[in-house]
């Protein structure tokens, strides 16, 4: 299998796992979408700001912890 069929299922079944959690948690997360910073503009512009910087941190975060214990 080359790297890059090996990438996609990496991939693929991270996508499955973080739609499933999502899921799973749908109640729990009502903030997420709604932070200050989020810029609606009338009913039909959403520009979600501040959710993207903060799932980009906390994204960043979670794959250098991974990159750190899989791969030394």
């Amino acid at each position: 299998m080359s790297a890059a069929w090996k990438l996609f299922v990496v991939l693929g079944t991270s996508l499955l796992v973080v739609g499933l959690l999502l899921r799973l948690f749908q109640g729990r997360l009502g903030w997420l979408g709604r932070l200050p910073g989020d810029l609606r503009i009338g009913d039909s512009v959403y520009i979600p700001l501040a959710t993207c910087i903060v799932l980009s941190v906390v994204l960043t975060i979670i794959i250098n912890v991974l990159a750190r214990i899989f791969w030394k």
